[in-house]
């Protein structure tokens, strides 16, 4: 798999126009089919003030099968939940991913809640994409003295069936990026990415058994009891920060994982952080095993949406969709924020089926 690029399709959406709900962008979206087989987008749209509601908007295809615009449906979440609202006035729900989960037979969102003391990890569950039941803040149990409650979290999502604990027990899984003191990005550009905590500036898997039994009231959904280190920095391009980017997908190398990392671009002259993609492929029957990992980025900001914005230099990818619809079932649109500003959609083409699979081993 060396080599494979996301190849850009284009600009998917921006802000409209006299929107006041849109001012300050409209990025990061989750991507998922709907019940009805159509492809919806769920946005972080920005107000003033860094006020962040998540909207909804269906995908338009062009004649070739390829995203050319979205039809605005309204919001799916806004700010209301305590833990949605700082004292200040402000708040947010930002930076969707939606999985359908099999054990659960429901639609889960992963967000971040921007809270009171700091952003988290929130959970919301749907059965048709429109009408959406807060579970609240993720729950986590400490690991090995690593305390994962009390500490900002984000770059979140959940595996679309049940997948094995570390001690093998069935678990509906979750992918975060808890951010423990001293490993932002921004931390680490002053100080320098020589000195790394390999057990914390990391993607987690945290596991909760209790929503995976059959039958399992979507509530369950909240307290993960076990964890396992997935990943921590590792190249150049990645050595401030990985992050968690769409739902991972089973593809038949196992699941893909299209992730996020960071770099400084400048450190001998003070920091400017630069996010680009990578891939990983992780084993199919045991998730917390990595079988591939990208060693370059397989997309980078290169166009001018994505290297002049809110935030300059940045591709961060959130959503993804299997083009089943197409008859093409190895390749994948991925959705992703364009300097945390507008919303473009490249496109990932795997190996093709009838040729020789090619070695997988970890980057």
């Amino acid at each position: 798999m060396n080599g494979l690029k996301l190849e850009r399709i284009g600009l998917i959406m921006q802000p409209e126009p006299g929107n006041p709900m849109e001012a300050g962008g409209v990025l990061n979206p989750a991507a998922v089919r709907g019940p009805d087989g159509e492809l919806y987008l769920f946005p972080r749209v920005v107000a003033a003030g860094n006020y962040s509601r998540i909207g909804i908007a269906r995908v338009v295809f062009d004649g070739a099968g390829d995203p050319a615009r979205v039809e605005r449906l309204g919001i799916a979440l806004q700010p209301e939940a305590d833990y949605e609202l700082r004292s200040d006035g402000g708040g947010g729900c930002e930076d969707p991913r939606i999985t359908f989960v099999e054990p659960l037979r429901c639609y889960v969102m992963a967000y971040t809640a921007h809270t009171p003391d700091g952003p988290r990890i929130a959970l919301a569950v749907s059965h048709d994409l429109f009408a959406w039941q807060r579970l609240g803040v993720a729950r986590f149990a400490p690991f090995n003295g690593v305390h994962f409650d009390g500490v900002d979290n984000k770059d979140a999502c959940v595996f679309p069936t049940a997948i094995p604990n570390p001690d093998g027990v069935p678990a509906v899984a979750l992918l975060h990026r808890p951010l423990f003191p001293g490993t932002r990005p921004e931390e680490k550009a002053r100080r320098g990415s020589g000195t790394r905590d390999l057990h914390r500036e990391s993607i987690w898997i945290s596991y909760c058994t209790a929503a995976a039994v059959p039958g399992a009231d979507p509530s369950r959904l909240r307290d993960f009891t076990s964890h396992h280190r997935l990943a921590a920095p590792h190249a150049t391009w990645e050595a401030l920060k990985i992050g968690a980017g769409p739902p991972p997908v089973l593809t038949r190398y196992g699941w893909l994982m299209i992730y996020h990392g960071v770099q400084n671009l400048r450190p001998q002259n003070g920091h400017h952080l630069c996010y680009s993609a990578g891939m990983m492929v992780l084993s199919a029957d045991h998730p917390h095993q990595i079988r591939y990992r990208s060693a370059e980025p397989v997309l980078t900001p290169t166009l001018p949406q994505e290297r002049d914005g809110a935030i300059a230099n940045v591709v961060f990818p959130t959503g993804i969709d299997r083009r089943d619809d197409l008859g093409a079932p190895d390749r994948f649109d991925v959705y992703y924020g364009m300097a945390d500003d507008v919303i473009g959609v490249a496109r990932l083409d795997l190996p093709d089926g009838s040729r020789r699979q090619p070695q997988l081993s970890d980057g």
